[in-house]
């Protein structure tokens, strides 16, 4: 399969000599009239991004190392999830934890953690955290409406200047259709062992109020697999996955408010197997100006609650915790040639854990309130370079005054090619378990203890990003080389006697990563991507993540206007070294092949194109290889079920559009 991969992601980086003659560029006042789909798809070239400084930019110009899923893509290639469609963004790797974190994202291999806290996700912009275990994000990969999706922009590398915590090796925005006329679209599949996708989304619009709404559900198989714990020994593990999410969005004027909801029922390992419920609420209103011709301004208050139930398997536990932040920010455009963006924020979080036994037990209970202000400068030194310069300056709890900076250089040569040079800190505060914990099991039970330290600190990391891209109207290619090294590392020590939470130690990550997309005439896209990183900790070891040091990920896909479209797109994670003695099966390299296929019925129908049908599948592994990965929590060396195989859907979209 990696060889057809090979052979599948070569016309995107071989095609590049012949970009410029072929598809035309910026100054080409052909390009439209060459390609019949230019007024559909976003051009590569001109491509806007928010996320990097919040304000609308090039990509070219942007002081971040990113990568952008279009609406064009989503639409493509599909997704029934959120994880299946960050599996395909160049530099993110997905992975598993036994229990705390039972889908993750990992960015650029940083998974030192077993959960996803490295990795902060914002929707539209403002930042959803869960603050008691450190950065949970399953139910949001795996529950939130991808239908109602316009674009994903991806930051690789810190953003912690301004977006604080948690913006460690990645920042993910979640950024949602705008009303722009009235729609109703609803999608439902089925499949095999009571598998379903059911879909739907609305858009409202009346002057200057609008209105995004979507909710979906979906349902894998309950996947039936033989699994060896050293605590129970042989089980049969049933692992049912189960999601739904809902997000609702209103805009009048400078005035916003959304909400989203996120609920995620997964089958998981810890010592023996288990069932859980993950869930998050979320929720924004904000208000957006102009104090001037120069001067826009926005204030928000954002809320999050996540909670956890698994109180009717190990570890018989359940989880509650919430944070509030309310930020203010600006961005003044000084002068023709700088910009800065600067702001205030406060948050609090609060969280409480039970344990279960005879009835519920506090084994974590704390809050604490926090401040930040930061500040970013965008300056054109030259007509084709540009510096940036940016710091924040935060006050965790009773912790010390602490600052990240950020800085860098964008040089653009010539036309069509970039090139940036930055260097970035960021930080994640320590989450409410790893201070406040204090468990100490039941003598009827036994086990090791669990314990928190107050004055623990925040993980810090600091990066160097070097990268070149090329970017026409139908073409991109991109290689960037990284080196992070990551410190006070917030590590779990003595696991099997007297548990305790501590910084310790540093890691150092290194590596380099290639995206490439096309636009091949009237039909054909093709997308391809690679990642090679290595890691190695204080001591010398190497490899210290269960993160693959190679991967490699590419799709095609053929459009027909206004019919078909039919696209593929396969994941290839490279061989992990270490496992050779797992009694379950071990975590060899896989590929996970995935695709899409979107017949459109409207034109026959007598509607004007009001009333549209479509007939949709969706095939996920289809290769039909169970997937294994590392077990990092209760048995190392060991591994956990990941992906039970092929699950195919097939069903039917209904739309209505209303001028």
């Amino acid at each position: 399969m990696r060889y057809k991969l090979l052979l599948l992601s070569l016309p995107v980086f071989l095609t590049g000599l012949a970009v410029p003659a072929m598809a035309g560029g910026a100054d080409s006042p052909a390009a439209d009239d060459q390609n019949p789909f230019a007024q559909d798809l976003e051009s590569l070239l001109n491509t806007k991004v928010t996320t990097a400084s919040k304000f609308s930019e090039k990509l070219s110009d942007a002081p971040g190392v990113m990568s952008v899923v279009t609406k064009d893509e989503l639409k493509r290639f599909g997704g029934i999830t959120l994880r299946e469609i960050l599996d395909r963004v160049p530099g993110l790797s997905g992975s598993v934890a036994s229990f705390t974190d039972r889908s993750i994202v990992a960015a650029r291999g940083d998974q030192t953690k077993i959960n996803g806290g490295h990795i902060l996700f914002l929707i539209n912009g403002r930042p959803t955290r869960e603050v008691l275990e450190g950065g949970l994000a399953g139910d949001l990969l795996e529950s939130f409406p991808v239908s109602v999706l316009e674009r994903i922009e991806v930051i690789k590398g810190p953003g912690s200047v301004l977006y604080g915590s948690n913006a460690y090796s990645a920042v993910i925005n979640l950024i949602t259709q705008k009303a722009e006329g009235n729609e109703l679209v609803v999608t439902g599949m089925g499949g095999q062992g009571a598998a379903a996708a059911v879909s739907g989304e609305f858009m409202l619009q009346r002057g200057s109020f609008s209105m995004v709404g979507a909710s979906q559900f979906h349902q894998r198989p309950t996947w039936g697999t033989n699994y060896w714990s050293p605590i129970f020994g042989l089980q049969n593990a049933l692992a049912p996955d189960r999601s739904q999410g809902s997000y609702i969005g209103v805009n009048y004027k400078g005035f916003s408010a959304m909400s989203s909801f996120t609920e995620w029922t997964s089958g998981y390992t810890e010592g023996g197997a288990g069932v859980g419920r993950w869930r998050r609420g979320f929720a924004d209103v904000g208000y957006r100006f102009q104090a001037n011709s120069k001067w826009e301004m926005s204030f928000d208050l954002t809320y999050t609650k996540a909670t956890l139930d698994a109180t009717h398997y190990i570890p018989f536990i359940d989880r509650v915790s919430q944070e509030v932040v309310g930020e203010w920010t600006s961005v003044l455009t000084l002068t023709d040639r700088d910009q800065i963006t600067f702001g205030a924020l406060y948050n609090y979080n609060q969280g409480i854990e039970n344990f279960y036994f005879n009835g519920p037990m506090p084994i974590s209970d704390g809050s604490r309130g926090g401040e930040a202000a930061y500040v970013q400068i965008d300056h054109a030194l030259l007509e084709n370079v540009q510096i940036i310069g940016g710091v924040q300056a935060n006050k965790i709890g009773s912790l010390s005054l602490s600052v990240v900076p950020r800085g860098g250089l964008i040089w653009n040569p010539v036309s069509h090619i970039g090139i940036k040079a930055l260097y970035s800190e960021a930080y994640r505060a320590p989450s409410i378990n790893e201070t406040s914990i204090n468990y100490i099991p039941p003598p009827e039970i036994g086990g090791p203890s669990l314990h928190g330290d107050p004055k623990m600190r925040p993980e810090r990391v600091s990066t160097v990003d070097l990268g070149i891209t090329y970017q026409a109207d139908h073409f991109l290619a991109a290689v960037d080389g990284f080196y992070s090294k990551q410190t006070d590392n917030i590590i779990l020590i003595n696991p099997m006697v007297a548990a305790s939470y501590a910084n310790v130690g540093n890691t150092i990550f290194r590596g380099v990563e290639l995206e490439g997309k096309y636009y091949l005439g009237k039909h054909f896209f093709f997308q391809a991507a690679g990642l090679y990183q290595t890691s190695r900790d204080a001591d010398g070891n190497r490899k210290v993540t269960p993160i693959p040091t190679f991967g490699m990920k590419g799709g095609i896909s053929y459009e027909c206007p206004g019919n078909l479209s039919v696209s593929l797109f396969d994941i290839h994670e490279g061989s992990l070294s270490g496992y050779a003695t797992a009694v379950n099966p071990q975590p060899g390299a896989y590929d996970l092949l995935n695709a899409n296929v979107r017949y459109d019925l409207s034109k026959y129908l007598p509607s004007g194109g009001r009333t549209g049908m479509a007939l949709v599948a969706h095939g996920e592994n289809l290769t039909n290889k169970a997937v294994w990965l590392p077990d990092w929590r209760d048995t190392p060396g060991d591994t956990t079920f990941a992906n039970r195989g092929r699950t195919l859907y097939f069903g039917i979209e209904v739309f209505l559009k209303k001028d």
